[in-house]
């Protein structure tokens, strides 16, 4: 509602701008030609003339709507627009002899159409530039309505499409993680390991359940983003016993700092799969998490052999999917960098901005 008397005061105020506008200008015109000049005398006239256009101007646009100038392969519009907005001008300055008339009484000038004839020029022409600018006004909206209108349906697109990548990301974790957790359990129950089969499932079903959980948000907290990866690191431990260390270094400050679903998760699973798993002894990944300033910076880091030549190879296991991620998320305000460290394995650094 205060929007709305917002926008009818404005619209007002509008209105009255162009008044005065118009009233200054016969006012010093009059000024030239005469050695004095009445601006009460001139506002009023012109004051109603603003008036007249603010009553007119809905119901020009109303007949914008319902006779386009394309209409007649635009002929047909352009001609009727042209020859109504003639009409609009005469007959307002044919009305304005006639008030003249009733309200102060004959003219000097002689009849009704002498004086229409002899007070004619070529400022009255003005009344048909107002009636266009009403109507580019009116195309204007409707091409500002159209733009609003394409930036929500592509961010709507934008959402569904980040939703549909969500999701078959969930679907890529759960076949082959499933396969090769249920594995490891087929292994340990042959080797006598009952206890540890069940911790295993009992950890797979609580990790199961939170992806379930998260299934309808996009977004969460780095802190619930941390519980979910530590039920996917001790299953992961479990697959390679005395092979795998992870340590995780994350700072209580950015624990309540939002970040996408599963982002974690694809960048560790990478950096076992491509960093501890090809190595034939022990491996170890590193986890930290700080804040700087107004950004979030994560990094995933591991010891195993680096980057291929093919560089590609690794960033289609995940990092690349990511990498589209955050770019459709958070634009040219998130970073994520993969590089060969010095001392052997790939840094995965991400930059996230953090809410003020």
């Amino acid at each position: 509602m205060k929007n709305r008397w917002l926008r009818i005061a404005a619209t007002a105020a509008g209105w009255a701008f162009l008044g005065l506008v118009l009233s200054l200008e016969v006012y010093f015109n009059e000024k030239a030609e005469m050695s004095w000049s009445d601006f009460v005398g001139v506002a009023i006239p012109q004051f109603g003339r603003a008036a007249m256009w603010a009553c007119l101007a809905p119901f020009i646009l109303l007949l914008r709507a319902r006779m386009p100038l394309s209409s007649g392969h635009w002929v047909g519009g352009i001609l009727f627009h042209i020859s109504f907005s003639f009409l609009v001008m005469a007959t307002f300055y044919l009305g304005r002899i006639e008030a003249y008339i009733i309200f102060f009484g004959p003219l000097p000038s002689g009849g009704f159409w002498r004086a229409a004839m002899l007070g004619f020029y070529g400022h009255n022409m003005v009344d048909m530039a107002y009636y266009w600018a009403v109507i580019a006004f009116g195309y204007g909206g409707e091409l500002q309505r159209r733009f609003r209108n394409e930036e929500i349906r592509a961010a709507q697109l934008e959402s569904r499409l980040i939703e549909a990548e969500l999701k078959a990301l969930r679907e890529q974790l759960k076949p082959h993680f499933l396969f090769n957790t249920l594995n490891t359990v087929s292994v340990m129950v042959r080797d006598g390991r009952n206890e540890m089969a069940v911790t295993l499932l009992a950890r797979l079903g609580s990790l199961l359940r939170m992806s379930l959980d998260g299934n309808h948000r996009n977004e969460t907290t780095l802190r619930v983003e941390m519980d979910f990866l530590e039920r996917y690191i001790e299953i992961q431990k479990a697959r390679f016993p005395d092979r795998l260390t992870v340590a995780v270094a994350v700072e209580e400050g950015a624990l309540s700092v939002p970040v996408p679903w599963l982002l974690l998760q694809p960048i560790v699973e990478n950096a076992i799969l491509h960093g501890v798993a090809p190595k034939s002894g022990p491996g170890r990944v590193e986890i930290t998490g700080r804040v700087e300033g107004r950004s979030l910076h994560l990094e995933v880091l591991d010891d195993g052999p680096g980057l291929p030549e093919n560089r590609r190879v690794v960033e289609g296991t995940g990092l690349a999917n990511t990498r589209e991620r955050l770019a459709k998320i958070y634009g040219d305000q998130s970073r994520m960098t993969v590089r060969t460290r010095s001392t052997g394995g790939i840094s995965v650094e991400i930059i996230l901005p953090c809410p003020p």
